[in-house]
């Protein structure tokens, strides 16, 4: 269903930013569970018996350590998944094959393959001589749209002139090559470290993130170039290079806060590109976790490849991450904690300026988690993103919340959703929680899961019934050089960007009124220390005034850029359209949270008011 309009008035989270086309109405959707192999939980070998599995065709993990599932093959009949085959005969059995983490395709049209399975292996059983020395990064499967190849982690499924789903696609057909990416000038060494690369539509180019040994992200894309025989670097294998790479910064750009002497200036035409999440259904825009607009509010936006005109997609302040756009660019699905309140406490205050996120964005990215439990479901959204009263529709809200429904609370979305060439179905995977993040000393009790065998994991499809097929959008030419980007051939690195010093500042109001803010510098981390601010009838959007202080200090240690300690003081109010506070109680707030595990402990109270709605932090552990 559509988020109630009284709700969001209550909440006071309309966003009124842009003029767009009138929002959507909501649309019937089914929500089915698809097949995956028969599952076990003894891995010892053997314990895949023919009584299991008759055909010998493999049987997978309970757990889902190594399970991700993908996108649709071009016929939108079949969604790739990543899976870890356990308990496989030995050799010879030709079942021995079906062993350890392998790439697959699975049925979403109710039918079989001929040998009468709802799944297909693709890399189970390929010759050595055809997967010479592959990365053994295998995450985030992706059909390319010609049909005849998969993204698989930091390698590429290669059928040749067959298509993945077709019988002809035999392992003697099938090669799968690495990828590489050359970063050092003489071609020497392994070479960068792409983290979550996408597949970009034309099926020739390249996005990625990586992270940098000081805990910074960027975002890099390139071409892949195949190279048969290649010279230097590591594989010397056939493989894919990572050629015309840049890196996703615009030199001598502004940034999203700067300082003209001693006033604060905030550019929403900025580009800054943080966690790079994929491309537009025509390949037209890259997608990507940008620097927040609110404070404590992470969205997504959308950079046009050669315009550099930033869009920004979302604004509830709840926190999305994973997202995909529909073939024929009209729609975007999302991964997103909107309606489960996690992000709230933090972020429900709409219009504060991003001004101590300069310490806490980290936080913010990381609260949204409980370790491996996860807040998101997902939410469909049309092209243009957030507005006014329209923050979208949930897709799988259509239950009644019991063990294993479609909206059981307890199964937890994660990456990637995707929609099919056709855009009228989506397919997204969920995890069950499961303990440490239950059970035990967590308060939260962990569920019995009702998935096949008591698996972990499982895949849905959902059926938007009343639409009829759609025409994919015509591809998006990329050209040799990204205008805004800057290029990053091997032996670069990236360009330093605008640093804003520390000093006492003054921001004035969209609207109205005026912001006074001290910022110091951490010299051991080379960020910043504190921000404190004081509004006084301070106001971006008519109809929000805020008034009040909100101070943060981060006490990180320097010897982990991935741990994040804060020392929080608010007592701000909002009045106008909604009467909000956010207020910690006595001695302040303290979180300390680690962006790798997210896993949070929090000391003292952070509380958000919105018209008598109460928000406040989670307790430690849930």
């Amino acid at each position: 269903m559509m988020l109630a309009v009284s709700l969001l008035a209550a909440l006071g989270i309309f966003s009124g930013t842009h003029a767009s086309p009138s929002p959507p109405a909501p649309e019937p959707i089914e929500v089915f569970e698809l097949p995956l192999p028969p599952v076990i939980s003894n891995t010892t070998e053997g314990s895949c018996t023919a009584d299991i599995n008759p055909r010998g065709t493999g049987c997978i993990h309970q757990v889902f350590d190594e399970f991700q599932a993908g996108d649709f093959t071009p016929d939108g009949k079949h969604v790739i998944v990543n899976v870890e085959f356990v308990g496989a005969p030995a050799a010879p059995n030709p079942a021995s094959i079906y062993s350890g983490e392998q790439a697959i395709l699975i049925k979403a049209d109710g039918t079989t393959f001929p040998n009468g399975d709802t799944w297909k292996c693709l890399s189970c059983g390929v010759p050595a001589g055809n997967a010479r020395s592959l990365d053994p990064e295998r995450d985030y499967p992706h059909v390319a749209r010609n049909g005849k190849q998969a993204l698989w982690g930091h390698n590429i499924i290669d059928c040749g002139d067959f298509a993945l789903t077709s019988s002809q696609c035999t392992p003697n057909q099938t090669h799968i090559y690495p990828i590489h990416w050359p970063t050092s000038v003489d071609g020497s060494g392994k070479g960068g470290i792409p983290r979550e690369m996408r597949l970009h539509p034309d099926d020739t180019h390249m996005g990625w993130s990586s992270f940098t040994s000081t805990g910074g992200q960027f975002a890099y894309f390139g071409r892949l170039q195949f190279n048969p025989s290649p010279k230097d670097g590591i594989p010397l294998a056939p493989r894919y290079d990572l050629v015309n790479v840049n890196v996703l910064i615009q030199s001598h750009g502004v940034g999203p806060i700067m300082a003209n002497g001693t006033e604060l200036q905030l550019h929403d035409e900025a580009i800054s590109v943080g966690e790079l999440r994929g491309f537009s259904g025509s390949g037209d825009e890259i997608l990507y976790i940008g620097s927040p607009r609110e404070a404590n509010n992470i969205d997504v936006f959308a950079i046009h490849v050669t315009t550099g005109a930033v869009r920004r997609l979302t604004s509830h302040p709840e926190y999305i991450d994973p997202l995909a756009f529909s073939h024929d660019n009209n729609w975007f699905v999302g991964m997103d904690t909107r309606g489960s309140n996690r992000q709230m406490w933090m972020s429900g205050m709409r219009y504060i300026p991003p001004l101590i996120d300069l310490v806490t964005v980290t936080a913010a990215s990381s609260t949204r988690n409980n370790g491996a439990r996860r807040f998101f479901q997902p939410v469909l959204i049309d092209r243009y993103g957030d507005r006014d009263t329209y923050f979208g529709q949930g897709v799988n809200v259509a239950g009644n919340g019991s063990s294993g429904s479609v909206n059981d609370p307890n199964w937890n979305g994660r990456a990637d959703p995707a929609f099919s060439p056709d855009s009228t179905k989506i397919t997204f995977w969920q995890a069950i929680v499961a303990s440490p993040d239950c059970g035990g000393v967590n308060p939260l009790v962990c569920p019995v899961s009702t998935a096949d065998g008591g698996r972990t994991y499982r895949v849905m499809l959902a059926h938007l019934t009343k639409r009829s097929p759609q025409q994919p959008a015509p591809i998006f030419q990329i050209p040799d050089k990204i205008p805004w980007a800057t290029p990053f051939p091997p032996g670069a690195s990236a360009p330093n960007q605008y640093h804003l010093p520390a000093g006492n500042y003054t921001l004035r109001g969209k609207v109205q009124g005026v912001a006074h803010a001290i910022i110091t510098s951490n010299p051991e981390t080379g960020g910043y220390r504190s921000v404190s601010v004081r509004y006084e009838d301070y106001s971006d959007v008519k109809g929000y005034v805020i008034n009040g202080t909100e101070s943060v200090t981060s006490i990180n240690t320097p010897t982990d850029p991935w741990e994040v300690k804060l020392e929080w003081y608010s007592d701000l109010h909002e009045t106008g359209v909604v009467t909000a506070t956010k207020k910690t109680g006595p001695g302040g707030f303290h979180l300390s949270t680690n962006a790798q595990t997210n896993l949070f402990k929090a000391d003292g109270t952070l509380t958000t008011t919105i018209d008598g709605v109460i928000y406040e932090q989670p307790a430690n552990g849930t």
